[in-house]
């Protein structure tokens, strides 16, 4: 919710324009979180994929660093090991058992954890 001295949000699926009105309440304005165009075709937001993935890099079920065989793929991330979340390149990316990140985060390694999903 915004006060009427700021200014209208972007839409949360083109990016493009402002939002639409949704409705008035004590003289507040309170919008949509689409503009009117992308709300009168339904668009719906692309989901948001990592750039490891975007270069053809798949998350191996194997931990790179232990060796650990992970049941799900949730129970491993992607690093960046050079710590440049914009260096996708394949010699750049090991995928990391959650165990292993916790070491990770205790050491002083420049690795960056590479999966991570944008706040909207």
């Amino acid at each position: 919710m915004l006060n009427k001295h700021m200014k209208r949000p972007m839409c949360s699926v083109c990016g493009k324009q402002v939002c639409a009105v949704n409705y008035h309440k004590d003289g507040v304005p309170h919008y949509r979180s689409k503009c009117g165009a992308c709300h009168r075709q339904g668009k719906r937001k692309k989901p948001f994929v990592p750039r490891w993935k975007q270069t053809g890099y798949q998350k191996k079920l194997t931990c790179d660093l232990c060796g650990f065989k992970a049941k799900y793929a949730s129970q491993t991330v992607v690093f960046h090991i050079n710590g440049d979340l914009n260096d996708a390149t394949i010699t750049n990316l090991r995928s990391v058992c959650l165990n292993c990140v916790v070491e990770i985060d205790k050491s002083e390694s420049p690795w960056k954890q590479g999966d991570l999903i944008r706040d909207f």
